[in-house]
């Protein structure tokens, strides 16, 4: 039997960041700026890459897709947690919670593959110049990038389609300020080890395989750069710095979490 025959639960409660009101107030102060300077500047990028015809580029294509994906990423859990943060009642619908914890991952995963694909570009950039606007045309951009998407979307199907064969009647006090997949596992009646099983295996995958051909790109990257005079070095270095720093920023606070 499916989950929607033994869920009582119709809402769930987030323990958020803290419990003091008056550190709630603080951190509402900051992160709503934080969060508004967020959405601005990644409009900002969208916008500017369409209406500057010297931006039609693989690099302003692949970063526009990243900047669209940051807006709704933030947008599915800063504004819910901004609210809590107000609110002596910090919950969130069953269903509510279902769609954040599908869209997350949606997002999350379609991430991951989107910064495969920009190191792809940069290598080719980079590492084969003379073949680069016959390698990275329009057509293999927008394919690389509708494949990240179905990657993500994929990815979110699986877990949340396991989630939600699972019976929730017991707690309903998830310990995050959003509905975070073994978060909400914690709350779970039954065996979770299936769950938990798909998760370890995606790990891995992300881990060796996604974390590995970034490194081996950005390796080739950096072994080609060093080789080159040293003016040409730091421009190849700049054209590259908004890809450099996606990618401690993105993976390093994966690592955190996990």
């Amino acid at each position: 039997m499916g989950m929607w025959n033994y869920t009582t639960i119709e809402e769930f409660f987030l323990l958020g960041l803290t419990s003091l009101p008056s550190l709630q107030i603080i951190l509402f102060a900051i992160f709503l700026p934080c969060y508004i300077l967020s959405l601005k500047g990644n409009l900002a990028i969208i916008v500017i890459s369409r209406i500057s015809p010297r931006l039609y580029t693989p690099m302003y294509f692949f970063l526009s897709h990243l900047s669209f994906l940051d807006i709704w990423h933030t947008s599915v859990i800063v504004p819910v947690m901004l609210r809590n943060f107000l609110l002596e009642r910090k919950s969130i619908s069953f269903n509510g919670c279902t769609t954040q914890m599908f869209i997350h991952l949606s997002l999350g995963g379609t991430e991951c593959f989107l910064l495969l694909s920009m190191a792809y570009d940069r290598y080719v950039a980079i590492c084969v110049p003379l073949h680069y606007t016959t390698i990275m045309h329009p057509a293999l951009c927008i394919k690389m990038a509708t494949s990240s998407w179905v990657g993500g979307i994929v990815n979110s199907i699986v877990h949340t389609v396991l989630a939600l064969q699972l019976p929730f009647c017991g707690p309903n006090v998830i310990n995050h300020f959003f509905c975070e997949v073994p978060s909400v596992l914690e709350l779970a009646c039954a065996d979770t080890s299936v769950n938990k099983t798909v998760i370890f295996f995606y790990f891995l995958f992300a881990r060796y395989f996604l974390d590995g051909m970034l490194s081996s790109l950005y390796g080739y990257i950096i072994s080609s750069i060093l080789k080159i005079q040293l003016s040409r070095t730091r421009k190849a270095f700049s054209t590259c710095f908004h890809y450099y720093s996606c990618f401690p920023l993105f993976y390093g606070t994966i690592i955190f979490i996990i």
